[in-house]
């Protein structure tokens, strides 16, 4: 080969060189949050697959665990008390509970805290056989929850004290287990109703029913830290980097939901695996409005939730901050990120 050749050789691998080069500064310059590199291994728990989860999900399958410099192993665990006992074991490093959970685990002894709350309401309605037509009608027939101790168990109470009635006295709570087995029992007759998160009534075809009573009934909203992170007070101390770098991808995520209807809309689907349009449309339309911009843990809800788990266990004492650490998210919406973000 000639040295005129050579050169030309050299010169046009040179060039494709800086060509890929090129193409690839640009896939990470062009926006495109999903093909980040993905830098710490965790595991990440959920409890239900409806909208209510909305930002757990959407993390993934919008890339921002990833942009964020993780590669995130989300794993369902259809109840947020065995999601729970899976951090505790340290089988799972952060996870999505409700504050009501997480404070009876704490009472009882756990080493968790809430560290964020993206929403901080109870968004259900209680979902009855068409016969059961007012308060009186429900009393003394059963209605159906997940687990004791889980968001459904919080909405059933809270629903059923809203009709003026006393929750187990005059009205049993069964728990039957996740939202399928909840709409089976229904069907067959051993519960007359349940409490659900918005949309889900859409789902219930061929099921005479009607809603009974909605939290969005109540004159004041009904604090509750429902849908928040949490982990151990022991993973938060020795990895508070990560901690941020999830709460930031969650963050993005909600974003996400306020500004992406049809894209949002398309997560619930795939996760939910629904394809009613009015659950799809219902479901966004809530979620949207109320997730929080910023996911500070609401206080009046957290005592709340405290205080029902002490009267649970004689002779306890603790504070809200034995519950709460929601220090990072305040360091992030310091920093201008949250801002950065809506602008």
């Amino acid at each position: 080969m000639s040295p005129t050749s050579r050169l030309r050789k050299v010169a046009i691998l040179t060039f494709a060189k800086w060509i890929i080069v090129g193409a690839t500064m640009g896939v990470y310059l062009a926006g495109g949050v999903a093909r980040l590199p993905a830098q710490e291994k965790i595991k990440v728990v959920y409890s239900s697959a409806d909208a209510t989860n909305f930002v757990w999900y959407a993390a993934q399958d919008g890339g921002f665990y990833r942009k964020h410099g993780l590669e995130v192993e989300l794993i369902f665990v259809p109840s947020s008390t065995t999601a729970v006992s899976s951090m505790i074991a340290g089988d799972i490093q952060i996870g999505n509970n409700s504050g009501g959970t997480v404070a009876s685990a704490v009472v009882s002894g756990a080493n968790l805290v809430l560290t964020g709350c993206y929403i901080n309401t109870l968004p259900y309605e209680l979902v009855v056989h068409e016969s059961i037509k007012s308060a009186d009608d429900l009393r003394g027939k059963n209605i159906g929850i997940s687990r004791v101790g889980s968001a459904s168990d919080s909405a059933a109470r809270v629903l059923v004290k809203g009709l003026g009635l006393e929750p187990v006295k005059d009205v049993p709570i069964l728990q039957v287990g996740g939202t399928a087995e909840r709409a089976a029992a229904f069907r067959g007759g051993r519960i007359v109703g349940f409490p659900s998160p918005p949309g889900v009534i859409h789902l219930a075809q061929g099921m005479p029913h009607r809603i009974l009573i909605s939290t969005a009934d109540f004159q004041k909203r009904y604090e509750f830290p429902f849908i928040c992170s949490s982990t151990t007070k022991t993973f938060l101390a020795a990895r508070r980097d990560t901690v941020r770098r999830v709460t930031m991808a969650l963050i993005e995520a909600t974003h996400f939901l306020k500004t992406r209807k049809e894209e949002s809309k398309r997560f619930i689907a795939k996760f939910a695996r629904q394809t009613n349009p009015r659950y799809l449309e219902d479901s966004y339309n809530a979620m949207a409005k109320l997730h929080d911009r910023v996911p500070l843990v609401g206080r009046v809800g957290a005592e709340d939730q405290l205080k029902e788990a002490l009267a649970r266990k004689p002779g306890a004492t603790m504070k809200f901050e034995d519950l709460v650490d929601d220090s990072v998210v305040r360091e992030i919406e310091k920093s201008g990120f949250i801002d950065k973000i809506y602008k």
